[in-house]
């Protein structure tokens, strides 16, 4: 693995993120459905705005893999992170998830997937601890 740094998002992120988003595996995993061009569009515009997120664009050697979001529901700030499926498995979103956490403030919640223990493992290695199942998700918080 390369040097792994995270950056502001920038207009030409999206196209990446939006094929992310699209494909099925990560789909699968997630549990989110991929969005057509126009929605995640708009949902992006929306996300941008939102002066209560933070989003960071993953960078290994200079070259954008992937995205880690924080916001605020009811109260409560979550955390999630989806990278292109040709960079899984090789430690960049749990070394991104650390640096990520770093800069929000406590406490932090993430919903993951009853059936994606990749990510579990990589919210556990970042100091998350699993608290509770809501549905098909565990809930993991980092105090």
């Amino acid at each position: 693995m390369g040097e792994v740094r995270l950056r502001p998002v920038c207009d030409d992120d999206l196209d990446l993120f939006f094929e992310h988003q699209r494909d099925p595996e990560s789909v699968r995993l997630t549990g989110v459905p991929a969005r057509d061009r126009e929605a995640f569009d708009e949902q992006w515009r929306r996300i941008r705005a939102d002066g209560a997120t933070c989003l960071r664009t993953i960078v290994v050697d200079a070259l954008a893999v992937g995205n880690l979001i924080s916001w605020e529901h009811d109260g409560i700030r979550e955390v999630g992170y989806r990278i292109g499926r040709d960079h899984w498995g090789g430690g960049i979103t749990s070394r991104a998830l650390a640096l990520f956490v770093e800069e929000l403030p406590r406490p932090l919640h993430a919903w993951i997937a009853e059936h994606n223990p990749a990510s579990q493992r990589v919210a556990e290695k970042c100091g998350f601890v699993r608290s509770r199942l809501d549905g098909d998700y565990w809930v993991y918080e980092l105090q």
